[in-house]
């Protein structure tokens, strides 16, 4: 099942939800998620994709991909979402879990509350 992360773009003050995990509107309804989060990309790409397997398969090869790309598909928009420069906006909680199920590292670049943790070493009295 999916999961929301807030996401922020703090350019230019853009909201937007991240997900992380299975997405089941992508098993059942293929590319459609992607139009609907204005993703038209890939939208196009998985569309023609799914199409052209449809065809070349009479239907199976493309129930295979869409099964596949539902396990991708969330990983695959949310790591997009932070290359076009949104950060994870969440509790630092939420957004440690989402980096770590995502296989990224928290950040100042991709992570709204990241704080540098001093050494105690370094700390003066």
């Amino acid at each position: 099942m999916a999961v929301k992360i807030n996401m922020e773009n703090p350019k230019t003050g853009e909201h937007l939800h991240g997900f992380y995990g299975f997405s089941w509107t992508t098993f059942f309804f293929g590319c459609i998620p992607a139009l609907f989060r204005k993703d038209f990309k890939t939208f196009i790409g998985v569309f023609i994709i799914l199409l052209i397997l449809a065809l070349v398969t009479m239907g199976i090869g493309s129930t295979v991909a869409m099964i596949v790309w539902a396990f991708m598909y969330n990983k695959y928009y949310t790591t997009n979402l932070i290359k076009r420069g949104f950060q994870f906006a969440g509790t630092h909680t939420e957004n440690e879990l989402a980096s770590s199920k995502l296989g990224l590292t928290l950040n100042p670049d991709n992570c709204k509350t990241f704080t540098q943790n001093t050494p105690t070493s370094q700390i003066i009295s």
